[in-house]
């Protein structure tokens, strides 16, 4: 009687273990085979850093990957998915449900490029560029672009703080932490400042923050990259004589009007310190994110005796430069003569 019952244990046992194999296999060849129907070859999926596993599925069906969740979260729970990363996630056409989850759940995501232009100009314009690209919003990252104690630890203050983001474009985590990502521009940033354009700063007996503020002033004043160094040379000259650099896109900077084709002498008078016909010597941070190429001009800039130059009156966009303020005066009423017989007043 004792063996009967023991061999009835057993065959229970056995039906159970076959039973529970039978349901893995079935759940591993369902997890394996079920796959989604993508219709396009890839997309973007971006799941918010705080969103719910409702919301990831809400996520995915926006971007059609599925047209009902209820699969979806049917895998999430036999493979135990709860916990959200977030990030930017691309999804591939016949990628089963098993691997989506699975790359989800790991947080195998895939970076974005952040693109940064040379023609940005304010803390708030920066802001703006860089949270249209990641999660992060506009208001915090002006908030650390104008955080004085931690641009310290950095070696910047809110004036210059726009240096962080050289103009090029960087392979960054669509969710990466603002300040965590402020320390890899930092990185950047003291990447590009290598042995042979230190070297070079070094022989200017110049900060790099001096460098970068002539060079956007320079950059603001003309496109044309071989003029570059004899503009960034004119600057440079006007600074070792302790003249008021008197440039014009200092003027602009300081009264906000970056559209402004003719500068008056009502803008000159304009009480700020950007203004350099107010002020003598350089502006207290950058006009602009200057470009690698306006950095290497004033790094390398062009000696020569220059003081001035003016913009020539074909307006093709060059300048004529001369060495005294009589042949200046000359160049500056030939251009604003041409201002006028074209009704550019302002």
């Amino acid at each position: 009687m004792i063996k009967r019952k023991q061999k009835s244990k057993i065959a229970v046992r056995i039906v159970i273990i076959y039973v529970l194999v039978f349901s893995a296999i079935t759940a591993y060849r369902f997890l394996s085979s079920d796959r989604i129907e993508l219709k396009s070859s890839k997309v973007n999926v971006y799941i918010p850093s705080d969103s719910s596993l409702e919301q990831v599925a809400d996520s995915l069906m926006k971007k059609r990957v599925f047209a009902k969740k209820n699969r979806f979260m049917q895998h999430a729970k036999l493979q135990g998915y709860s916990k959200v990363k977030g990030g930017r996630y691309i999804v591939t056409r016949g990628m089963s449900y098993r691997k989506l989850i699975n790359m989800l759940a790991s947080g195998s995501q895939t970076p974005v490029n952040l693109t940064i232009s040379g023609n940005i100009r304010t803390r708030e314009q920066l802001a703006a560029v860089v949270s249209s690209q990641i999660e992060a919003d506009s208001v915090a990252i002006l908030n650390l672009l104008n955080n004085k104690q931690m641009l310290a630890e950095l070696g910047f203050a809110p004036e210059n703080s726009i240096l962080l983001f050289m103009p090029n474009t960087y392979n960054v985590y669509w969710n990466r932490n603002p300040t965590r990502l402020f320390k890899d521009m930092k990185k950047q940033y003291d990447d590009f400042w290598n042995t042979k354009r230190t070297s070079r700063l070094d022989s200017l007996k110049m900060s790099r923050n001096e460098v970068m503020i002539i060079a956007s002033i320079a950059i603001e004043e003309s496109s044309n990259v071989d003029e570059l160094p004899r503009i960034a040379g004119v600057y440079i000259n006007r600074l070792r004589r302790k003249m008021p650099l008197q440039a014009d896109p200092t003027v602009k900077y300081a009264v906000g009007d970056f559209a402004l084709r003719r500068v008056l002498t009502k803008h000159t008078e304009h009480n700020s310190p950007y203004n350099t016909y107010k002020h003598t010597g350089l502006p207290p941070g950058p006009i602009c994110i200057p470009s690698p190429v306006a950095v290497d001009a004033t790094l390398n800039y062009e000696h020569h005796d220059y003081l001035f130059f003016c913009a020539k009156d074909d307006f093709s966009g060059r300048h004529v430069f001369a060495k005294t303020l009589q042949q200046h005066s000359q160049n500056a009423e030939t251009y604003r003569r041409a201002l006028n017989k074209r009704r550019i007043y302002r």
